[in-house]
């Protein structure tokens, strides 16, 4: 699965580990998210993200 990069904070939305913090489980593909999600490190959305070659 790739991972993405915020493209505000550089956080790294990695499928493999989720994001706990949203509640987000292992393994969901990022085309999985909820559209709502945001960064949990500054708050960017879906958007401000790319796929990280």
């Amino acid at each position: 699965m790739d991972s993405y990069i915020c493209d505000i904070c550089d956080y790294v939305y990695n499928p493999e580990k989720g994001d706990a913090d949203s509640e987000i489980a292992p393994g969901t593909a990022w085309e999985d998210l909820p559209e709502d999600w945001v960064c949990p490190v500054c708050g960017a959305s879906k958007a401000d993200f790319f796929k990280n070659n």
